[in-house]
């Protein structure tokens, strides 16, 4: 199930407060929350048990097995309170309702015309679920000049993102802005009023650059998103004017990365970038994915190729060079989804341990399903591995490094 039963079109952000996720945009909220449930915690554990009078305990009572029994639900009360809190973060590359995709989802009344039951089951028993999205939402702007392809969807489309069970999307890329920035700006406010959360692209540059941190079972994960691939520099957010968080000049995304870091648990960054059809990462993805990583995030996941690109480990973190198109509607048949688990294996270290699995799919003709044959699943996975730098991926699609601590150079 998702953390917010996010399946209700336009369902007011303001009531996601009540979910399993919640926003953190103030730091200094977030030290005065901790601060507050640490005092409470200490002053709980002053406070004397309180008796009832019409229910004091019998002398038998206190003796014996009673006792035995109430030292057995303590323990398992401590044990329960002490159970490693563990989240599943689900990644998908680039999403656009194209015609392919809106005929597929009318013929079939929903999204099973458009994703098959395997990839919605992924989607409904992850935590999160985050994406690329390729287009603006809005009925407004003109299609931008001198540009290959515009892509623009209804406002009430958006109530097919709910139906996916789209947590948050990126919107930071090179189609956000084909019809304007009137056009961004309905998209951010379609988002809102669905309930998703979106990152990337914004009012001014302060609102491009801020990230999302939710927290999903207990853990603060926080999310940031960039582009390096746009098609004028007037997309670049300025500070009073609409636009997105771009890195061809890095240094604001590092800035934003460095501030992000310590507010959170876990930090990911989604960045649009690389060569399209290019299945292999160019060196300014190397190069850019590397510095976020130096930075501070913990993951970078990548989009645009429109193709699937390998991994790699860069001290011990990974980068996902590019997830591909995952609904698209076009003729480039490969995708696949990542999966990242989140656990505390030892609450001491204050940071979770990832693990990060791969779910092999395809798609055609406006529909994408999940491969499950054990021979097709094989082969996909070591033609993952083939393009990957120094990575092991096991028949269940388990990632790993090979080289000792996760490095590649």
């Amino acid at each position: 199930m998702k953390l917010c039963g996010l399946m209700i079109p336009f369902l007011a952000a303001s009531l996601l407060t009540g979910c399993g996720s919640s926003r953190y945009h103030d730091p200094s909220l977030t030290a005065a929350y901790a601060a507050e449930q640490e005092s409470i915690a200490a002053a709980e554990e002053t406070l004397p048990e309180e008796t009832s009078p019409a229910e004091e305990p019998s002398a038998e009572e206190t003796n014996g097995p009673a006792d035995d029994m109430d030292h057995t639900a303590s323990q398992e009360t401590a044990e329960s309170e002490t159970v490693p809190s563990s989240a599943s973060i689900l990644f998908a590359g680039d999403i656009l309702f194209s015609d392919h995709v809106l005929n597929a989802y009318s013929n079939a009344g929903g999204v099973s015309g458009i994703l098959d039951e395997g990839f919605r089951s992924e989607a409904d028993e992850a935590d999160y679920f985050v994406a690329n999205e390729e287009f603006p939402f809005s009925s407004r702007g003109t299609a931008a000049p001198d540009k290959q392809y515009t892509f623009r969807l209804p406002e009430e489309k958006v109530s097919i993102m709910n139906e996916l069970g789209v947590d948050l999307v990126t919107l930071a890329n090179n189609h956000a802005l084909d019809f304007g920035t009137d056009a961004l700006l309905d998209t951010c406010s379609t988002l809102d009023q669905a309930g998703i959360l979106h990152v990337g692209a914004g009012a001014n540059s302060e609102e491009a650059r801020k990230p999302e941190i939710v927290e999903i079972n207990g853990i603060r994960v926080g999310f940031i998103g960039a582009s390096r691939v746009i098609p004028v520099s007037s997309w670049t957010a300025g500070a009073n004017s609409p636009g997105m968080l771009t890195a061809y000049d890095d240094t604001l995304l590092r800035r934003t990365i460095e501030e992000t870091r310590p507010l959170c648990d876990y930090l990911i960054v989604y960045l649009h970038w690389g060569v399209e059809r290019a299945e292999m990462p160019v060196e300014h993805q190397t190069a850019l994915g590397r510095r976020c990583i130096d930075s501070g995030a913990d993951l970078v996941i990548g989009s645009h190729p429109h193709v699937l690109q390998g991994l790699e480990y860069y001290n011990g973190k990974p980068i996902v060079y590019s997830l591909g198109n995952f609904i698209f509607g076009s003729s480039i048949p490969k995708t696949m989804l990542a999966e990242l688990t989140l656990e505390y294996t030892d609450e001491e270290t204050g940071t979770p341990t990832p693990s990060l699995r791969l779910i092999p799919g395809t798609s055609s003709a406006g529909f994408t399903r999940r491969l499950t044959d054990p021979g097709e699943t094989n082969s996909f996975y070591e033609y993952i591995e083939s393009i990957s730098f120094d990575v092991s991926i096991d028949e269940n699609g388990l990632v790993t490094p090979d080289t000792e601590g996760g490095d590649s150079q």
